[in-house]
């Protein structure tokens, strides 16, 4: 199965209230504006979108207003998955069942476990769905790195047909492209690789800095495809400040405190994440006015 999921999706940050409850109509707005800018898609209910302290309804709530509202202008990939396979495959049925485009099967995170195990937990929740699954390694939260030689098993599963990387190592990603199938997709999981992810044959970038800087990611992705190489790498030394900004503390607190910035009404997050120091935001702030996206 080949992954048709486009080459710039955005993981989407989760909207709340004054009061922490999800602001589903601020979702609405934010989801137009995404697809408006150029996402090709949407990630709900990702680690950007705090799916840890989103309740199950929450969760299918959001994935079928995603789909209402912007469903047949880009893809929807739901997350789906955490540390019980079980929990993991009859979840990711009930997102299938209401219509999503495809899976985010992140790795187990706390329990560790081995690759045989990855490999197992992988393949019964894609077996258990008929939609394609995106698998995401991010070690540095999760604790456990798929080794490439995992996906390369996990690859030949008909519906595994993505990867989004966030290992942060050009090593790996050269292994993986050398013994993945062509026409296996790896996206970028950080948005400051996504130049280097492109440059060693991957597909494109789920991106959190879109939020921000969709259309000039997106026409960074387009340059560099084009063979307009430089054009490419002034883009991303242009937006590399803003790509580390959003980082500068637990990812969503500083995209969900820039786009408050921006005038977006996202909230806070929830517990245990919190705001970000007053010096921290003044960083933040200062790098979104340099680059022209304040005032």
């Amino acid at each position: 199965m080949e992954c048709d999921f486009g080459q710039m999706l955005t993981a989407v940050v989760t909207p709340f209230d004054s009061n922490l409850a999800v602001d589903y109509d601020q979702f609405r707005k934010l989801l137009n504006y995404l697809v408006k800018e150029g996402s090709d898609g949407i990630v709900v209910s990702g680690t950007t979108g705090e799916a840890p302290t989103l309740t199950k309804d929450e969760k299918l709530k959001l994935f079928e207003i995603a789909l209402e509202e912007v469903g047949d202008r880009a893809k929807i990939i739901a997350g789906t998955c955490s540390y019980n396979t079980h929990e993991s495959m009859i979840f990711s049925r009930e997102a299938e069942k209401i219509g999503v485009h495809g899976i985010l099967a992140v790795a187990p995170y706390y329990n560790k476990p081995p690759q045989e195990g990855l490999y197992r937990h992988f393949r019964t929740i894609a077996e258990g769905v008929a939609i394609p699954v995106m698998l995401y390694n991010i070690p540095s939260r999760t604790g456990v790195n798929i080794e490439p030689e995992t996906v390369t098993r996990l690859s030949e599963i008909p519906n595994i047909c993505a990867l989004k990387e966030a290992a942060g190592s050009a090593d790996q990603l050269s292994v993986l492209r050398t013994l993945l199938p062509k026409d296996f997709a790896i996206y970028s999981g950080d948005d400051n690789m996504t130049l280097v992810v492109l440059a060693l044959g991957g597909k494109g970038v789920v991106s959190v800095a879109s939020h921000v800087a969709a259309r000039e990611i997106k026409d960074m992705i387009i340059l560099y495809k084009q063979g307009k190489v430089e054009e490419a790498l002034h883009l991303h030394l242009r937006l590399y400040s803003l790509f580390k900004i959003i980082f500068i503390s637990t990812n969503p607190i500083p995209i969900k405190a820039a786009l408050n910035l921006m005038g977006w009404s996202v909230g806070e997050t929830r517990l245990p994440l919190y705001r970000m120091e007053k010096e921290k935001e003044d960083k933040l702030k200062k790098t979104l006015l340099d680059l022209g996206y304040l005032g």
